[in-house]
């Protein structure tokens, strides 16, 4: 029978325990105290137990640990054959994944690993598995994510040009109100709320693909909502109907959501019952219109994929009466969570100190 490595003797079991509770890796924390059940003249058998492990592998920590210290415990990812790419044809990869394929010089729309696998081969003369290339991808920083829709006629330059003259914008609409009245930001936008419902994705065991229902009846409300991030504030109604009835009802129920003393600037896409001069606005209460076909800068958008990601997505409506309930119940617990109002309204661009 083998004789038990002597323990080096500069840490304590009390020492071994504390650098134990410190550790961000349980592996390492494990060991430390196997060690510390040495120290305090446990069998290197009892020792073992602690530590999850077999009196041998004890002894390979035990050398280990007499050779580098506590560091010698840690687990070292080894980070594997180096990359058959040198710098620039990683660099020239990186480029062309941007750039995305030419439709007709490659034959598809987006990228697949054997597309970039073939590519790689034919550029490059480096024959990779394809399994490898998502590898490949990922430590050059990219992942494999869905594209946001974008409309074909959005113009990101007329973007970029209202975000940048938002103040003076802003300004021209209150340049009436007195000095020094409380602006607040506000943001508008209507979801229809249905039966044919979205499905999201959830987690699930690998290797298997949950189900949920789907209906395909039409029965749908409308969620009139707004947002005032900059106090975490949302005003929003329920309605069988959209048209400037409602849209009405609505800047109404803004208007009631503003603070005593202040003005707010409700900012809304060009749909015709926002637009139309049938609407009567209180005296709070103003608005600036988005530019066309924009709505990205619109951060309700958000909001409605907060809102059926978490609450409205995944079911089935009986009728109406469910469809209205479930959208006024989503709603509430928005009005409800102010911080998560900020996080996803706040834009640096709107939000010029205008706000209390």
């Amino acid at each position: 029978m083998t004789r038990a490595v002597k323990l080096r003797d500069d840490y304590s079991a009390s020492d071994l325990r504390r650098l134990a509770a410190r550790s961000r890796q349980a592996n390492a924390a494990r060991r430390l105290l196997a060690l510390a059940a040495i120290r305090d003249g446990a069998s290197r058998t009892d020792a073992a137990r602690v530590g999850g492990m077999d009196r041998q592998t004890l002894r390979d920590w035990v050398h280990r640990f007499n050779a580098e210290g506590p560091d010698g415990l840690r687990d070292h990812q080894h980070p594997g054959p180096a990359c058959r790419l040198n710098g620039a044809q990683q660099a020239e990869l990186k480029a062309l994944v941007e750039a995305g394929p030419d439709r007709q010089r490659d034959g598809v729309v987006r990228w697949r690993r054997i597309d970039l696998q073939r590519m790689i081969e034919e550029r490059f003369g480096v024959i990779y598995h394809e399994r490898h290339v998502s590898t490949l991808l990922k430590r050059l920083g990219f992942s494999h994510v869905s594209a946001r829709p974008r409309h074909p006629g959005q113009d990101p330059a007329v973007m970029e040009a209202f975000k940048k003259n938002f103040p003076r914008i802003l300004n021209a609409h209150i340049g009436h109100l007195p000095k020094g009245k409380p602006i607040e930001i506000w943001f508008q936008d209507e979801a229809r709320i249905g039966q044919k419902n979205g499905i999201v994705r959830q987690w699930a065991r690998r290797g298997t693909r949950p189900r949920q229902p789907a209906d395909q009846r039409y029965e749908n409300a409308w969620l009139f909502g707004a947002i005032c991030p900059a106090r975490g504030k949302a005003a929003g109604l329920v309605l069988p109907f959209v048209g400037t009835a409602s849209m009405q009802l609505h800047i109404e129920e803004i208007s009631r959501y503003v603070a005593r003393g202040a003005h707010a600037v409700v900012l809304l896409d060009r749909a015709g019952w926002h637009t139309t001069s049938k609407l009567k606005l209180p005296r709070n209460v103003s608005l600036i219109f988005l530019p066309s076909r924009a709505p990205e800068l619109n951060p309700v958008e958000n909001i409605w994929q907060f809102l059926r990601a978490n609450w409205l997505a995944n079911t089935v409506f009986d009728g109406i009466e469910h469809i209205i309930d479930a959208a006024c119940s989503a709603w509430n617990n928005l009005a409800a969570l102010p911080d998560t109002i900020r996080s996803i309204g706040l834009r640096k661009w709107a939000h010029t100190g205008q706000c209390p």
